[in-house]
């Protein structure tokens, strides 16, 4: 990590606008991305190829960017989103947990997923009425499964197996995932508007099918 070129362990100035704001908690999102950053390091730290020391120094990096999301206000503020940006902030942290071996935060993020992302964020049905409320609501259905999905690989273990987990109201993954796959089997069945940009663009090869795949032993899943 070469101090004269790395990024500094921040989102301070994401998503700022002109003349209005030099930063803004919902700019965090743009960190999404690391989660895949976290996992990459991971696995070249793992198998060596990156050099113990330096590591080190990606690890300090990342412990960094784990406390500015959750001390400043910025962080604070998109932890706290209702929709899937508060989704996304703990799919991020627990990445970096992993990696960092934060226990603590590892166990943070996976109650978090119980007991408010997934009861405040689905409905009986699976849906997301959040994401249906706006401009681009199938766009942001499949974002929000897809970060739920990506959350739940990142934090299931063999004791703790959120794919499985079901709230007392019988919230759970699989109701997401069944809510939403006959809709990228065939969109035209949208129930709902649709998105106001890029929505012939949708839906992609969608992450939280590979995942629930894997997790449910679903070759449909699969290859949709």
């Amino acid at each position: 990590m070469d101090t004269a070129t790395l990024m500094n362990p921040n989102m301070l100035y994401a998503q700022a606008i002109w003349g209005r704001f030099t930063g803004r908690g919902i700019g965090l999102i743009d960190a999404y991305h690391l989660v895949e950053v976290a996992q990459s390091a991971q696995v070249l730290i793992d198998d060596r190829i990156i050099p113990e020391d330096k590591a080190e120094k990606v690890k300090s990096w990342f412990r960094s960017f784990l406390n500015w999301m959750t001390t400043h206000p910025y962080g604070i503020d998109e932890l706290n989103a209702k929709n899937n940006h508060g989704t996304c902030w703990v799919a991020t942290a627990a990445a970096i947990a992993v990696l960092v071996n934060d226990e603590s935060m590892r166990n943070f993020c996976t109650n978090r997923f119980k007991t408010v992302l997934l009861p405040d964020q689905m409905a009986a049905d699976g849906s997301f009425p959040l994401e249906i409320k706006r401009t681009k609501p199938y766009g942001y259905s499949l974002f929000n499964i897809d970060a739920f999905c990506n959350l739940a690989q990142i934090l299931s273990t063999s004791g703790e197996n959120l794919w499985n987990f079901e709230t007392a109201d019988g919230k759970s993954l699989k109701k997401g995932i069944d809510y939403i796959y006959p809709f990228i089997e065939q969109k035209d069945t949208w129930p709902f508007a649709k998105d106001i940009y890029i929505w012939e663009e949708w839906p992609t090869r969608q992450s939280a099918l590979l995942f629930a795949g894997l997790a449910y032993n679903n070759v449909d899943y699969i290859d949709t």
